[in-house]
């Protein structure tokens, strides 16, 4: 990339002294010399330290869905922490902000705070396996459940490593992950409802949750095909599993109610982070009464940091907006607007695509017409993708510097926001050699 990143650079050699790869997280790391480092962001922007403007489709991995310190959100925020920013004892804020999630979300009855996506799912697997009785997780490949033992399997790997495609070998995301636990997740290729179903045949009774996320967020936005969702839901009942929809990165994003509006499924347990607090560290589980009403009973579950006060806050005022004002449908016209202009651009280059996922969280995966899970999308021409999006950052336009992570649009995505982008991408794909 020919970006003057000179003060990135220098904070990079002086992170890497005092952090791992010099970032806090490992997909924050874009390579030597290539990793920015930000001065700011507000709206649908951002400033790195050199002081190079962005449109921002990266939107923190998909958490900001109004925009940057959105002035509401921070006020509310800001009012809150004056009366204390954390205590050992629930309050009414608290209450309140469940309250709202149980009445946008069909599928909530109860909930329970983290702090994190990962939190949530690691919670909502302690509750399905307590309520089962059973051990097994089911779990498809490229799907991401955050960073816990028990589902960073078969994410990342190259596809090579999963074995036959009726068979597959659940492959550990990383080292330190105890090999026992092999025994007890499986993993199988989304979309494939006849490996699901013979799977299901010969262990069904041992599988305690079947945990999948609506579209696959961490690998090119990949929807499910028709009635796959609700096939699983048909499944988990057949044998008395626990679905677990980790709503993650698709709650409060593609509709008010989530994937769950979207689709009109009802799972047992759904998980929530990101989007749910414009931001703000807050995450999520919750589902059914007779499932949820375990915790405490024997089963454990909670945090020093559950009810964090600047959170919390942040949620009620985040999902207030939502309520009061047309969030998501003009995400969705915006976004659509993009990925029309998008595919129309690849479609007069003579270039094939595919586009992926919706309006508010997209992708397209190049050289391939259709991607059906993981197998299918690693078939795309990546490195092309790659090309693509840094030229885009050097036109002022930064989506994420991984193929697999969707674009993300917020509230404060206007049509000059998208014009731009759609100049910047058309003169890439002029300049950018396949």
């Amino acid at each position: 990339m020919n970006i003057p990143w000179q003060k990135s650079n220098a904070l990079q050699k002086r992170a890497s002294r005092v952090m791992p790869l010099g970032v806090n997280s490992n997909f924050r790391f874009w390579g030597e010399g290539i990793t920015p480092y930000m001065q700011k962001a507000k709206g649908a922007h951002l400033w790195d330290v050199d002081g190079n403007k962005y449109i921002d489709y990266r939107m923190a991995f998909g958490p900001i869905i109004l925009g940057h310190a959105w002035d509401e959100v921070n006020a509310k925020v800001a009012k809150e922490i004056e009366l204390g920013t954390m205590s050992a004892m629930t309050y009414e804020l608290e209450i309140e902000v469940a309250e709202k999630m149980i009445k946008m979300c069909p599928g909530l009855e109860m909930v329970r705070f983290a702090c994190s996506g990962t939190e949530a799912t690691m919670h909502a697997l302690r509750v399905a396996r307590a309520y089962t009785g059973r051990e097994r997780i089911l779990k498809f490949e490229g799907m991401y459940h955050g960073f816990q033992d028990y589902t960073l399997w078969s994410t990342y790997a190259p596809v090579e490593a999963y074995g036959n495609r009726r068979n597959p070998i659940p492959v550990p995301s990383s080292s330190g992950i105890p090999r026992p636990l092999n025994e007890m997740i499986v993993t199988l290729p989304f979309n494939a409802p006849d490996i699901l179903e013979n799977t299901l045949r010969t262990m069904g009774e041992t599988v305690a949750a079947i945990i999948i996320e609506p579209c696959m967020g961490n690998c090119g936005a990949i929807l499910p095909q028709k009635n796959f969702l609700q096939f699983v839901r048909r499944q988990c009942d057949k044998y008395g599993i626990v679905m677990i929809l980790d709503e993650v990165k698709t709650g409060f994003r593609i509709a008010n109610g989530g994937a769950q509006e979207y689709y009109r499924i009802k799972p047992d347990l759904a998980t929530y982070a990101k989007a749910l607090a414009n931001g703000y560290p807050l995450a999520a589980f919750g589902g059914k009464k007779e499932i949820m009403s375990i915790i405490g009973h024997g089963v454990s579950q909670g945090g020093t940091f559950t009810n964090n006060k600047p959170g919390v806050a942040a949620a009620w005022a985040t999902l207030t907006i939502l309520q009061r004002e047309p969030v998501i449908k003009t995400i969705e016209k915006r976004g659509k607007r993009l990925m029309d202009g998008i595919g129309k651009i690849f479609s007069e280059a003579g270039i094939p695509f595919c586009m992926n996922g919706y309006p508010a969280m997209f992708s397209f995966a190049i050289g391939v017409e259709k991607i059906t899970d993981q197998r299918t999308w690693d078939e795309s021409e990546k490195e092309y993708y790659l090309a693509l999006v840094e030229a885009m950052m050097e036109r002022g336009v930064m989506p994420d510097h991984d193929p697999r992570e969707p674009w993300f649009l917020c509230y404060a995505h206007s049509d000059k926001d998208i014009d731009d982008t759609l100049m910047a991408f058309q003169a890439v794909v002029k300049a950018v050699k396949r």
